[in-house]
């Protein structure tokens, strides 16, 4: 049998989420394999070096380079406060001083008797990772950081922008048709994470970061306003480091698409939990996918556990979805791959695949689908 092995977007009932927290750079792990962990507790910290400032004492003090040391109020690894008194001369007869002062909180480093120049490094920025999730540590990876481990529900999203956030989910569209307007977000659901039906508008949106709104899950955005709200073109689909408050998930595609029944129909069974969600995007190569991440009790778990790795491929049944225009973001149902390569209206010979999408039967490129994996 053909199969067709794409990325799958995930909407399990429940699913063995690992997630690893790693440092930019080596650090301190602080907390013990096995330990119970929320999404607020610092797994582990390090701190990133501080900026290098470069101040040519020699010339603003208008001395020889060689003379520069000898002025200097303290030796190479002394601290600095901004303001603080870096570098004076002796001045005539204790009057007509020249003096430089420290311009920022920092570190001696070095100091040049060629060039006069002094090298000053502002203090070290603290880094601490947290937990993201509810769950235990699974595994630890020495100065480095953690894996994390939960039993959840898991939804995988088409697009997003920001970064990982949490609140507890509230529903509040009726049906996966309605759009989420404006005057169905409210002052009490700050730090919540709220999902609509088919759509939210720019206004809406920017309603939703006023408010200081956690997150927001949606089918579908227009991809003209994401310039207003990022304040660039995106081009290439890589995201998650936008600063905002409010991070945005969408189900289904750009325009006003309902969402999936299936996906729906899970986060309107999880309404009032606590979640976890990150937007972040890459749609090429080592695609991440925004998510969603609901963590389950012990008394909600049934006992059929999927890790979220699992993909079998495409094959005939599969519920799969377009990610290429002109039916970006429609659903659909696998009716056959067949074996033979076919030419498209670019004239290039590619396998396709038999779709039926609202009970008409299209062929689409199999490089164009990507399937939609539920339990």
């Amino acid at each position: 049998m053909a199969h067709s092995y794409t990325p799958g977007l995930k909407v399990l009932h429940e699913s063995k989420v690992r997630k690893e927290r790693i440092l930019p750079l080596k650090g301190e792990v602080i907390v013990k394999a096995d330990a119970r962990v929320t999404p607020d507790d610092i797994v582990a910290r390090t701190h990133l070096p501080g900026s290098v400032q470069m101040l040519n004492v020699g010339n603003l003090l208008n001395i020889d380079p060689t003379d520069v040391e000898a002025v200097m109020q303290k030796p190479i690894g002394s601290p600095f406060s901004k303001g603080e008194l870096i570098a004076e001369t002796k001045g005539i007869f204790g009057l007509f001083k020249s003096s430089v002062m420290s311009p920022v909180d920092c570190t001696l480093e070095s100091i040049s008797s060629i060039t006069g120049q002094v090298v000053l490094r502002a203090a070290p920025i603290p880094v601490e990772i947290d937990a993201y999730i509810n769950g235990a540590v699974a595994e630890i990876y020495p100065e480095e950081g953690v894996a994390i481990e939960t039993e959840a529900a898991y939804i995988q999203g088409i697009f997003g922008i920001g970064g990982e956030s949490r609140g507890e989910l509230v529903v509040v569209t009726e049906t996966r048709e309605d759009e989420l307007t404006a005057d169905l977000i409210k002052p009490e659901h700050a730090g919540k994470v709220l999902v609509g039906g088919s759509f939210i508008s720019l206004a809406a949106y920017k309603k939703a970061l006023s408010l200081k709104v956690a997150g927001v899950v949606v089918g579908g955005f227009n991809y003209y306003d994401l310039e207003d709200i990022l304040g660039y073109t995106l081009g290439v689909a890589i995201t998650g480091s936008e600063d905002l408050i409010t991070s945005l998930v969408l189900t289904e595609g750009f325009g006003e698409i309902r969402m999936g029944s299936r996906t729906f129909d899970l986060l309107k069974q999880h309404h009032g939990k606590f979640t976890s969600i990150n937007g972040a995007t890459q749609i090429r190569a080592g695609v991440i996918r925004p998510e969603i991440v609901i963590p389950l009790k012990p008394e909600d778990i049934k006992g059929d556990i999927h890790a979220i790795q699992i993909n079998e491929g495409i094959q005939p049944g599969s519920l799969v979805r377009v990610i290429r225009a002109p039916y970006f973001g429609r659903i659909g149902t696998v009716v056959s791959l067949p074996s033979e390569l076919q030419k498209m209206e670019s004239e290039t010979m590619v396998r396709v695949a038999e779709i039926n999408i609202d009970d008409e039967v299209m062929v689409i490129p199999r490089a164009n689908l990507e399937m939609v994996e539920t339990d």
